[in-house]
């Protein structure tokens, strides 16, 4: 397993800088990890590549640049949505000059197309944007939530060709699609506009609503035996329980874990809300088993690893404790940087996980570490 203590001097493997700045996640394929990363001065936004094994920075390839919004929220960043990546190809999505665009590069930093894939006005709360692309089949998936009315759309992985493009409510929301296998079908899920959403991947065909999750939302649904789970959000705490099958909300609470998603394992609900609570409860009746003060504010998911639950909040606090319904069990926690707010992976029993510092002078640098026993 991974190790449970770790900090800039404990456990490291490596650490490499990271220019510019981002919330994206660590994206790991093969023996090469992905980012996205933007410079607010330069105004641009790139991709940059490393090795897995050593940490050495491979390539960095800036894919736009010029007129970034002139508002996003304090918490968010012009690369904040993680790259997907189909092994042969990697794709980013970044908000500027008042649009989406999506981005391909091969693993090798070289350039595959580029597309602006449709406007965005956040015009109700310019917080900008943040939802990650997905990819089914031979597709990678996008999202634009907004006031003016939004879309999900699918573009050849190969080409950048459109596949399919369909109307979203028109509302602003954050929150990124995510895929589940539900009764034998694929099947995307979004929350946000006080619903649950699903469509089939290959379409765009709409398939069910489950209504709940709060006006705004971040984080991914998460799904378990038939019931999806999401919480929001803005303007109104929310966290609900939904019957896929039929949309039927079966419970509800006023817990929220906004930009950060929540987590779900054998039977039972974890999340840690923005305010550092971590609650576990009952996935099918809402029951709650334990609640555990920790410390907040959050914007980093949880992740399960084994039999342990790994969370951080935004000061660069990790704590690590047992997936346990029973009893809240703390493993270990950790101090690393001054400002965590994207999700670390997990591969190979090591952690990878992008951690902003600053200094004396509030000098700030970002830096990926890999952390192994």
């Amino acid at each position: 397993l991974p190790p449970t203590t770790f900090d800039a001097n404990t456990n490291v493997i490596w650490k490499s800088p990271v220019p510019g700045r981002g919330h994206a996640s660590p994206t790991i394929v093969g023996n090469r990890i992905f980012l996205a990363t933007a410079d607010k001065d330069k105004k641009t936004q790139s991709i940059l590549s490393y090795d897995k094994t050593s940490g050495k920075q491979l390539w960095a390839v800036e894919v736009n640049q010029g007129n970034f919004p002139a508002k996003i929220h304090a918490n968010n960043t012009h690369a904040s949505p993680t790259i997907a990546c189909d092994g042969e190809r990697v794709f980013a999505s970044f908000y500027n000059n008042s649009s989406v665009h999506l981005a391909a590069l091969t693993v090798d930093g070289k350039p595959a197309w580029s597309e602006n894939i449709g406007p965005f006005h956040p015009t109700k709360y310019e917080f900008g944007y943040g939802a990650s692309p997905l990819i089914h089949e031979d597709n990678v998936i996008v999202v634009g939530d907004q006031v003016k009315g939004g879309f999900l759309a699918a573009f050849n992985r190969k080409t950048g060709k459109p596949a399919w493009r369909i109307e979203r409510p028109a509302d602003i929301n954050y929150a990124s699609p995510i895929l589940a296998k539900i009764a034998d079908q694929d099947q995307i899920l979004i929350s946000g506009m006080e619903r649950i959403s699903a469509y089939d991947p290959s379409t765009g065909n709409a398939l069910w609503t489950g209504a709940g999750a709060a006006p705004q939302t971040c984080g991914t649904v998460v799904t378990e035996d038939g019931i999806a789970f999401a919480s929001g959000g803005y303007p109104k705490k929310q966290t609900v329980a939904i019957k896929v099958s039929s949309g039927e909300l079966l419970w509800e609470n006023n817990k929220k874990a906004y930009e950060q998603s929540m987590l779900v394992h054998d039977g039972h609900l974890y999340s840690m809300t923005d305010n550092g609570i971590v609650y576990c409860w009952n996935a099918k009746t809402g029951e709650e088993k334990w609640a555990e003060r920790l410390k907040g504010p959050v914007s980093i998911s949880p992740i399960l690893v084994g039999d342990r639950i790994y969370a951080a909040n935004e000061r660069g606090q990790f704590f690590v404790f047992k997936a346990n319904p029973e009893k809240f069990e703390l493993i270990a926690k950790n101090e690393l940087g001054e400002e965590t707010f994207a999700t670390p992976a997990f591969v190979d029993n090591r952690i990878y996980v992008r951690v902003g510092h600053q200094d004396d002078d509030g000098n700030r640098s970002a830096m990926l570490y890999c952390f192994g026993e």
